[in-house]
């Protein structure tokens, strides 16, 4: 843990002192949410626990959401709130509320730090946290707490984990093994797990040698490079890729889920199997969930199974009538880019610029399904959203928290305007952090994802309409750079620009939400 985010408040001062002394980073953020956020941005990228800080009440109540998103995205997130000292707390009522309950439904535990047993009741959040499935860990820290020496000199290390590699022996994988080599049209649908397990080299040996095509969730788009035959992209919330990708699952005879996690999905991938004994789940967690019914369940690290599969597998074709071959076909069809400007037009040309070593983090939104459909991620966990609880205004944290986490790296937050809205106070932030972060904001005067849900439901548009802010004159305002765009042409030169840029870059992007019609 190196980074910290939040707003600071009286009674969590001396916390920020000694996280100061003790080498982790304290950001200032301009809301809690956004701070939990930016806290999973940074996480994601260093592959550690980072922490949130928040003050006593409103402090606490502000963060709720990012709370929420962090156990939707599976975040170890370790929230730390100040609280009022225990001497006065049951006689003391200003900003106080019982935190624990507030969290309750959100958070995986909840302890007080008391000076006798800190550093023991540290461990254990930090363990709970990074326990599949990750998720949220609160700790209350009190003032007197906070600036008081523990009794005990003993702090405890994090024991050494050892994951025994599973083997060929093992009856699990010789299991699997015979069901593999018993198929002739397997399939592997890969979750967040895979991904963040560095699963992705072993992942795509498997895939190779099986001949099977691999379905992702948004979030672990990338696990094998998108432009490889076998790869099929992602899945999540488009219709249109639905009905290409559901009717390939249900013409697989073995469909293997590693490290797959439903809370990315919508409803059309309730029970997407009708014959549940060809659905095999890996999992190192077994979630909490009713979306569909394997018919076989394997506890297991999916990284060190899939390495012992691969030994016990030898290579063949299937799929003969390579209907997967197909449907990458139709994928392309139906994503390619059908105007010169547009919201295709820009996923493209921001592909090209972001390359294989950009990170791009995206909101929620129409532009949201079209990019993560259409996006060519190479490399796992290049693209980052909230993708669990889809909540708005995650893209511009989720950036901040990765560039801080790793300042080389090109990073780009891609924006609509109703999300930019929301928290276009962490402009600030950034400017106070010095981020040279690219905006790209898609600029379409709607809730444009909303209206069409409007639209299909025969109703009329209602509350989804938006002014036309100038958010290249309130980029300028918050100390950075901001132009309006129109064509591709402005806008490839305007993403060269940024890249050169020593602060950060807003290109509004402007066109109609019409472009979207019959996107997705």
């Amino acid at each position: 843990m190196r980074h910290a985010f939040g707003v600071p408040g009286g009674e969590v001062v001396t916390l920020i002192d000694a996280l100061q002394a003790a080498g982790i980073t304290f950001n200032l953020t301009r809301h809690e949410t956004s701070a939990a956020i930016m806290a999973a941005g940074a996480s994601t990228i260093s592959g550690n626990p980072e922490l949130l800080v928040t003050t006593v009440g409103p402090g606490l109540a502000n963060a709720v959401n990012g709370i929420a998103d962090a156990v939707q995205e599976r975040v170890p997130l370790i929230v730390i709130s100040g609280v009022v000292d225990r001497a006065t707390r049951a006689r003391y009522t200003h900003q106080v509320i019982d935190h624990a309950q507030l969290l309750r439904p959100l958070v995986k535990a909840s302890f007080e730090v008391e000076p006798e047993s800190a550093a023991s009741t540290v461990m254990r959040a930090l363990a709970i946290a990074t326990t599949e499935p990750m998720g949220p860990v609160h700790l209350d820290l009190s003032p007197a707490v906070a600036a008081s020496l523990s009794s005990s000199e003993f702090i405890p290390k994090a024991p050494k984990r050892f994951i025994t590699p599973a083997s060929v022996t093992d009856p699990g994988v010789r299991l699997l093994a015979e069901r593999i080599r018993a198929s002739e049209r397997p399939l592997l649908l890969v979750g967040l797990e895979t991904a963040r397990n560095q699963a992705g080299p072993a992942l795509q040996h498997l895939a190779e040698t099986i001949g099977a095509p691999v379905v992702t969730t948004y979030k672990a788009k990338g696990i094998i490079p998108e432009d490889h035959p076998l790869s099929l992209g992602a899945a999540g919330l488009s219709p249109l890729a639905d009905k290409i990708l559901l009717p390939l699952i249900e013409k697989a005879d073995l469909v293997l889920a590693f490290g797959y996690d439903p809370i990315e999905m919508r409803l059309g991938w309730l029970d997407f199997v009708t014959d549940q004994t060809k659905l095999v789940e890996i999992s190192g967690a077994h979630a909490d969930h009713s979306m569909h019914h394997a018919g076989t369940w394997i506890s297991a690290d999916t990284k060190s199974l899939l390495q012992a599969l691969n030994g016990s597998l030898v290579e063949r074709k299937t799929w003969p009538s390579h209907e997967p071959a197909a449907a990458k076909a139709a994928l392309d069809r139906v994503f390619s880019t059908r105007d010169a400007w547009g919201p295709h037009a820009i996923v493209d040309h921001l592909n090209e610029a972001a390359g294989t070593d950009g990170l791009v983090t995206v909101d929620s939104g129409a532009h949201r399904i079209l990019l993560s459909q259409k996006w060519r991620a190479a490399t796992p966990l290049s693209l980052l959203q909230s993708a669990g609880f889809c909540t708005m205004n995650a893209a511009l944290p989720l950036a901040i928290g990765a560039k801080v986490a790793d300042p080389a790296r090109r990073v780009f937050a891609v924006m609509g305007d109703g999300g930019l809205e929301m928290g276009i106070g962490e402009l600030a932030t950034i400017r106070d952090l010095g981020l040279p972060l690219t905006i790209v904001l898609f600029q379409d005067r709607s809730l444009a994802l909303i209206a069409m849900k409007q639209a299909s439901a025969g109703l009329a548009p209602a509350g989804v309409a938006l002014g036309e802010t100038d958010f290249a004159a309130v980029a300028i305002g918050f100390g950075g750079y901001g132009v309006n765009v129109e064509t591709i042409d402005d806008f490839r030169t305007e993403l060269e620009g940024a890249y050169h840029r020593p602060g950060f870059s807003l290109i509004a992007c402007r066109f109609d939400a019409s472009a979207y019609d019959g996107a997705f």
